[in-house]
């Protein structure tokens, strides 16, 4: 007899993440901090170093109370996870069973099909609207027995983002036994007026969870740092289902120094500011769509004509040293995922895609 998985685990295709660069190149798939990392997270990282040999508090009670404090929120309501991807997959273990169904915008982020699947969750796909998710798409999808909806606001790989007003008109149309998850992993990028962080709604509804990642504007990816905020309900079933010790040491003590580095916060901001509006406006100058994004990258989209589509840019790109997203698995095949770079990084996309596009 052959040893045989649940059933449906091997439909699942495992999630690819952007390609790393060879020696001498320069990544811009993964969308990282191009500044790195607060210094002063990276000094607590060191610092950590004598103390390896301890486990970690299971509780992460200093970081929690460090991200209650900054962001005006209660820190028992706060759980901690090695990322936001294993939030995302710990809600899914809590609260799905197969047959199940889960609802995501169309080009939402991978790994929302990944935790339904796991589970044996059927997974559907509310159409957007100009690379935006749509609101009343997704209420009809959801109808009246969608277990989980996820919204990554703003999304990716699109960088679109849809305002407060507009969550809450989801939230108050879908049925109360739906737990709608928000997703902000690129959440500290929007300044824009009526961009609403959601944390708020967590206090209104007894179904709403905010996912939050220090991979992005914290750049500590490396380290596999999260957290979530919900309602007191949904944070005890999560904790029961969670690892005894899911948040290793040091990530712990760089993230309490990473969140409350403002000023590594504004320094980052500012220079994705400038660096999108300057990709933003140089590619479009070339020819090209670009996806207005307010994350850290840029959605750029290629005709179909042969020796110019996405795949061809993605190659001539790559032979210059240039690692970018293919997307592809998103249902995007005529589009690339260009991560923001230091400056010199940005330039040298700009100049390589003149080439090709003139070519």
């Amino acid at each position: 007899m052959t040893l045989q998985p649940r059933p449906g685990l091997l439909d699942i295709k495992p999630y690819v993440p952007g390609a790393a660069a060879p020696e001498g190149a320069v990544k811009l798939s993964s969308n990282e901090n191009a500044l790195g990392c607060s210094p002063k997270a990276a000094e607590a990282f060191k610092a950590s170093a004598s103390v390896l040999h301890t486990y970690p508090d299971g509780g992460a009670t200093a970081l929690r109370d460090a991200i209650a404090k900054v962001e005006n929120i209660k820190a028992e309501q706060i759980v901690c996870g090695a990322g936001s991807d294993e939030l995302l997959q710990l809600i899914g273990k809590a609260y799905l069973a197969p047959g199940d169904k889960v609802v995501q915008s169309q080009y939402g982020f991978l790994v929302y099909r990944l935790v339904a699947m796991q589970s044996g969750a059927e997974i559907v796909s509310a159409p957007e609207k100009h690379y935006t998710a749509d609101v009343d798409a997704l209420i009809e999808t959801a109808g009246d027995d969608a277990k989980i909806v996820f919204l990554a606001n703003p999304n990716n790989p699109t960088g679109t983002w849809i305002p407060g007003s507009e969550i809450r008109r989801l939230r108050d149309g879908l049925p109360e036994t739906t737990l709608l998850v928000v997703d902000c992993a690129y959440g500290e990028f929007v300044d824009a007026p009526d961009y609403e962080d959601p944390l708020a709604l967590v206090s209104e509804y007894d179904n709403v969870v905010v996912t939050r990642t220090f991979s992005k504007i914290h750049g500590l990816a490396g380290l596999r740092l999260g957290w979530m905020y919900g309602p007191k309900e949904v944070v005890d079933v999560i904790h029961r289902v969670r690892g005894p010790f899911n948040v290793n040491l040091p990530a712990i003590e760089a993230g309490v120094e990473a969140i409350q580095d403002a000023e590594f916060v504004a320094k980052s901001k500012a220079h994705n500011d400038q660096s999108l509006a300057f990709l933003t406006q140089q590619l479009g100058g070339l020819g090209l769509e670009v996806t207005p994004s307010v994350c850290n990258f840029v959605l750029v989209h290629f005709p179909e004509t042969p020796g110019k589509t996405a795949d061809d840019a993605n190659t001539f790109l790559a032979e210059r040293g240039l690692i970018v997203r293919g997307v592809q698995p998103y249902g995007l095949p005529n589009a690339l995922r260009i991560s923001v770079g230091l400056d010199a990084h940005n330039r040298a996309v700009v100049d390589a895609l003149e080439a090709f596009t003139k070519g």
